[in-house]
């Protein structure tokens, strides 16, 4: 018999990524919010890679705890190995990257939950969600207990429809073995939501002890460590190795040999699958030309002996995943504790949502996460705080939460989502920005710790820490741009040695540290007057030096797309009645129904003349509403 069993103002459905941001900021900000979960045990999983960051995907992590996420604080706490990627290039892409103890990771944010107030865990299978006749939302439970709720957050990762894929053998599943959810998209489609099939993978754990190290490439970690917080003042140290290897034609032989096998390829698979981390299968047959394709081999956790093979997911039956991994340098003999597998689950067109990530159609219903489309934990907990800022802040009559284009990868994140949507699972890039250097992950908080502030996720030690950083940056500014050095011959030595022109004439610090051939730490010797020793201040300060005239012309670019922006289009429009649009570009914005003039631009099928027409359109309205200032 169904029953009440409480009320919330905020639901929460699914504990993975995105749920537990959501769940928190919710909670943070006030909100008596519920979190559910298919199984406690899960929460927080990482079923696929156990690592956090990488190329974009750091980018995003630090912005979320900017804003006051969780994510960055967690993995700082249960990290094994940290690097700092593509160091190589310019800093728009430097990129963190950790190597976590998964089931750490899980225990920890397990506990944060546990721990948070006005927060409340709860183990149960949603199986369907409607309205009453108030504009409750009521989230039944599989032992038939009702929910109310003022607003809810889907954030139901892969469980949502899960089937698993390993040759001819598919079964109904979640990922790690876990239940899948297996009602609630029938309900979500009785509503009216527009769902769809997606698909990703994973590759094999193998034992350790069965694996040779002896003729593989060896991955350390960085020092000094870089912390993903910025509340982390004290990281640790790197705990375990990676390990590099590759595929051969021996192991190209065996997949194609097996290809038929493959439900991917024999059509049992409907769903579309990561277009940018394809399954090692899909790699050996777009790119037949190569001789060989990467693979990692890290560790799952300390207390584990199981190791990842990163870049080897597969649904090859489990007979031929042994074959093939015994063709690879260290794999000849290893034991596979868990097969590669994939699996296919529904989520959402995010083009239904605005850019709080609420639907249009459903208001106080929220997507975040693979629910929406995307792939990645660090893409789900980005979506997870902004869902659950908005909810938050939308029971509490507040002005909504938008981060543009121009702030944030969270914001271009969102926008490629809910203005192009996705025909495959979206992955986070630094080459989808167009502002790569100024959304830089070493100055996330100078972006969106104020936002953070204002919205109430950052507390006052934080904002005096972040206060006092930005003292220093703009002391060290003012420092560097004032200090003449005189033309000596130690000077002149150093920049003979760095293959730089010498001075006759005094010269400034900053027009020195402009130089690319030089360095703050290449001046040292001749830089006297230099107090300040924050790494962080120091890189910062270095950057903005470097490239001050780059950035001064990304700001006017970004001026002007703020100005577009700006101009907002009513939410009732029918662009069908306006004439003068093409009809493909009426189609599109009818669909996607974009919020400003900047983002109709961006949607594809939409060209520069339609948004001519349409700013001639807005220029015939009332101009009352059409115009806001853009904080963000």
């Amino acid at each position: 018999m169904k029953f009440l069993a409480g009320e919330f103002d905020v639901a929460v459905i699914g504990a993975g990524h995105a749920g537990i941001e959501a769940g928190l900021a919710a909670a943070r900000l006030g909100c008596k919010t519920g979190v559910f979960t298919i199984n406690m045990d899960a929460v927080g999983n990482c079923p696929c890679n156990p690592s956090i960051g990488g190329t974009a995907k750091g980018h995003l992590v630090r912005e979320i705890d900017a804003l006051g996420g969780e994510m960055g604080k967690a993995a700082d706490e249960c990290f094994l190995q940290s690097r700092m990627l593509n160091k190589g290039k310019g800093p728009a892409v430097h990129s963190l990257r950790a190597q976590i103890d998964r089931r750490a990771y899980s225990t920890r944010m397990k506990h944060t939950l546990e721990l948070q107030d006005k927060l409340e865990l709860r183990q149960a299978e949603i199986i369907s969600l409607e309205k009453d006749e108030d504009g409750i939302w009521l989230l039944t439970t599989r032992l038939e207990a009702i929910y109310k709720a003022k607003a809810v957050i889907l954030a139901t990762g892969t469980y949502l429809g899960g089937k698993i894929y390993v040759g001819d053998v598919s079964y109904e599943s979640g990922p790690d073995g876990m239940f899948p959810a297996k009602y609630l998209p029938e309900s979500l489609e009785k509503m009216g939501m527009s769902i769809r099939r997606f698909k990703t993978g994973t590759p094999a754990r193998v034992l350790r002890s069965s694996i040779d190290f002896t003729d593989l490439e060896e991955q350390s970690g960085d020092e000094p460590i870089v912390p993903f917080s910025y509340d982390t003042d004290d990281p640790g140290e790197n705990k375990v190795k990676c390990y590099v290897s590759w595929t051969n034609e021996n192991t190209k032989k065996v997949i194609l040999d097996n290809i038929d096998r493959s439900p991917m390829y024999s059509g049992k698979i409907e769903g579309i699958g990561p277009r940018y981390c394809p399954s090692i299968e899909d790699k050996i047959v777009r790119f037949s030309d190569k001789p060989r394709h990467q693979l990692f081999i890290e560790p799952c956790g300390l207390d584990t002996e199981e190791m990842y093979i990163q870049g080897m997911s597969s649904s090859l039956p489990e007979d031929v995943q042994l074959a093939f991994y015994h063709t690879i340098k260290g794999l000849e003999h290893c034991t596979v504790m868990r097969p590669a597998y994939a699996i296919e689950y529904f989520c959402a067109d995010p083009i239904q949502m605005n850019s709080t990530l609420e639907f249009r159609e459903f208001p106080g219903l929220y997507g975040a996460g693979q629910f929406n489309g995307s792939s990645g934990y660090e893409e789900a907990a980005a979506q997870g705080l902004v869902a659950g800022i908005n909810a938050a802040l939308k029971i509490q009559g507040r002005e909504p939460f938008i981060l543009d284009r121009a702030s944030s990868y969270i914001g271009t994140l969102i926008d490629d989502l809910v203005t192009k949507g996705c025909n495959d699972p979206y992955r986070m890039m630094t080459s989808r920005s167009e502002y790569r250097l100024i959304l830089r992950q070493d100055n996330a908080d100078v972006r969106l710790t104020p936002l953070g502030r204002k919205i109430g996720l950052i507390k006052d030690e934080r904002w005096e820490k972040f206060n006092n950083k930005l003292a220093k940056i703009n002391a060290e500014l003012e420092r560097v741009r004032k200090t003449v050095l005189s033309p000596t011959d130690e000077l002149n030595a150093i920049l003979r040695d760095n293959n730089t022109s010498e001075v006759a004439t005094g010269i400034r610090l900053c027009d020195l540290i402009k130089r690319p051939q030089l360095s703050y730490d290449i001046l040292t010797p001749v830089d006297r007057t230099r107090t300040e020793t924050d790494r962080t201040v120091l890189e910062q300060v270095e950057i903005e030096i470097k490239y001050e005239g780059y950035i001064k012309r990304q700001l006017i670019i970004i001026d002007q797309v703020r100005r577009l922006e700006s101009k907002l289009l009513p939410v009732d429009i029918d662009y069908s009645k306006i004439e003068g649009l093409r009809l493909e570009a009426r189609e599109k914005l009818n669909k996607v129904r974009p919020e400003n003039i900047g983002q109709a631009g961006r949607i594809s099928g939409v060209s520069p003349a339609d948004i001519s027409v349409l700013i001639i359109y807005l220029s015939t309205l009332p101009k009352n509403g059409r115009e806001k200032n853009n904080d963000n």
